[in-house]
């Protein structure tokens, strides 16, 4: 059995990079108008607030709106969000590690699962955050992108490409299945025939994946692989 496995979200926790890259481009955003003579009064959002506007997929125009920005300094705003939070080495450091992945991976070890990233993350992050976390040989392959924007993008459509190969290459529709925390993941993997297993760990909340309609909505991926595990034995 396989289970393919988005990264950001299932393996890691973003969130800090994320709210990083809006305090930076806030600040970033500010300095510019100032040095053009203007005043900006900014409102940053707590980093609860933020996350939950991600979670429920409010528009980044909105969170700038929210947060004090107004009409070409919005622009200024999501164009510094879109040059560095995937290309700036000192955001990329927060990224860290989900608390349950460890005990997940052994779970699906044990039980001869065999787990394969599809990501929209470029590879060569994917293996750098790897390899620093002692995965490096944790999965049988990594499908990933050269774009170092496709992630933040979401693109649903690349999404399904990258899927659709990794399916070609290691899977079948009858046994295997497809985590991940988008609607880009979920859309994939209907599109393909794989069940799709929603996780509310990432940068869409419960309620906002529910209503795509997964297979199964899970918290995390320890949860999955238990649950995996438990059909396996019983079967057994």
């Amino acid at each position: 059995m396989t289970l393919f496995c988005d990264f950001d979200g299932p393996i890691v926790d973003v969130s800090g990079r994320y709210y990083s890259t809006y305090r930076l481009a806030l600040a970033r955003t500010r300095r510019k108008h100032r040095k053009r003579g203007n005043i900006v009064q900014l409102t940053p959002m707590s980093k609860g607030q933020f996350w939950h506007m991600k979670q429920v997929r409010i528009p980044d125009q909105e969170i700038a709106l929210r947060s004090g920005l107004r009409d070409n300094q919005i622009d200024d705003f999501l164009s510094q969000v879109k040059e560095i939070v995937n290309r700036c080495p000192g955001l990329l450091r927060r990224d860290a590690l989900q608390p349950q992945v460890s005990s997940a991976l052994t779970l699906l070890k044990q039980h001869n699962i065999k787990p394969i990233l599809v990501t929209l993350r470029c590879e060569s992050q994917v293996q750098a955050f790897l390899k620093r976390h002692g995965l490096a040989d944790a999965f049988a392959g990594v499908y990933g992108t050269q774009d170092a924007q496709a992630a933040y993008a979401n693109y649903t459509d690349l999404k399904t490409s990258l899927l659709s190969q990794a399916l070609e290459d290691h899977g079948n529709v009858e046994t295997d299945w497809m985590v991940g925390d988008t609607e880009a993941d979920v859309i994939a993997a209907q599109r393909l025939g794989l069940p799709a297993i929603a996780l509310s760990c990432g940068i869409r909340n419960h309620n906002y994946l529910s209503n795509l309609k997964p297979t199964s909505l899970q918290p995390h991926l320890l949860a999955v692989a238990q649950g995996i595990t438990r059909n396996l034995q019983t079967a057994a």
